[in-house]
């Protein structure tokens, strides 16, 4: 099974719910995309900036996960997003996630959100702590 496929085994409820789609996977890029539906927007008929922020949290936790030790786990320490642009209903927005650190205790990752003409909308830092396995 190859990265993309497990990470899709494991896809988390609620990133099912805001109908993320994995595209691309493995330990140094994590990649997913996410359709601006009626019910993740503000008004005007925009993305809200939560679910541009949970786009980038998932698919940071996802690239962690690819990157951690035989039953390790992980959460998200930090997150910081600047909001460039907006998303318009009906529009898909696309997701890289990257790298900055990859250390034994903690990850960082940058998510640069994109909109469909390639307009970046958000970049997003977060800090991934890495959870040791517990004992049986």
């Amino acid at each position: 099974m190859n990265a993309l496929e497990e990470l899709e085994r494991q896809q988390v409820p609620f990133a099912r719910t805001l109908g993320i789609r994995l595209t691309a996977a493995d330990p140094q890029r994590v990649c997913g995309e996410m359709l601006v539906r009626d019910d993740l927007c503000t008004s005007p008929a925009v993305l809200h900036g939560g679910a541009l922020m949970a786009l980038a949290d998932s698919l940071g936790a996802y690239a962690t996960v690819l990157n951690l030790p035989a039953g390790a786990g992980t959460t998200t320490l930090e997150s910081k997003t600047n909001f460039l642009a907006p998303a318009p209903v009906g529009t898909t927005v696309v997701g890289e996630c990257t790298p900055i650190h990859r250390g034994k205790r903690t990850m960082v990752w940058q998510t640069r959100i994109v909109g469909p003409n390639g307009r970046l909308l958000a970049i997003v830092t977060q800090t991934q702590m890495v959870l040791e396995p517990r004992p049986a």
